[in-house]
């Protein structure tokens, strides 16, 4: 049996979550585990109170973990969190992140910042803790 001392994980340090209204970037499923196929994915703030699918170099406020069919998701906004990268992201240990998309344009990954856009480092959020697995990065988000 392994010594779980030997064993470095995040999951669950420092978690926050809050409840936010849903654009359409975000479809209630009730046929889909917690709601939605867009679990899991990142989010951004598109108006007050209400967050949608993240696109290039958007903030990034969190990642849904559950959608209800009264449109609200449950969305994790603090704590180490691990997100899906980009379509080929760059995802540097140490990095602020941003909004990106997956492969055929898809909507709600991340990316580490480009610190030299000006627009991105306004809304750059978070550090890039592990990027080992690009399909989980973690992120520790404040």
């Amino acid at each position: 049996m392994p010594n779980p001392r030997n064993i470095v994980k995040f999951d669950g340090i420092q978690y926050q979550a809050q409840t936010f209204e849903i654009d359409s970037s975000i479809v209630f499923d009730r046929d889909q585990p917690n709601g939605s196929a867009q679990v899991g994915l990142a989010v951004k703030m598109v108006d007050h109170k209400t967050v949608g699918l993240t696109t290039d170099g958007s903030g990034v406020v969190g990642k849904i973990l559950k959608v209800e069919s009264d449109d609200k998701a449950t969305i994790q906004t603090g704590g180490y969190i691990d997100f899906p990268g980009g379509d080929a992201a760059t995802l540097t240990l140490g990095s602020k992140i941003v909004g990106d998309l997956g492969a055929a344009s898809a909507q709600g990954y991340i990316r580490a910042v480009a610190t030299a856009t000006a627009a991105e480092l306004g809304v750059a959020r978070g550090q890039i803790i592990d990027a080992s697995d690009p399909t989980k990065t973690m992120v520790r988000m404040e």
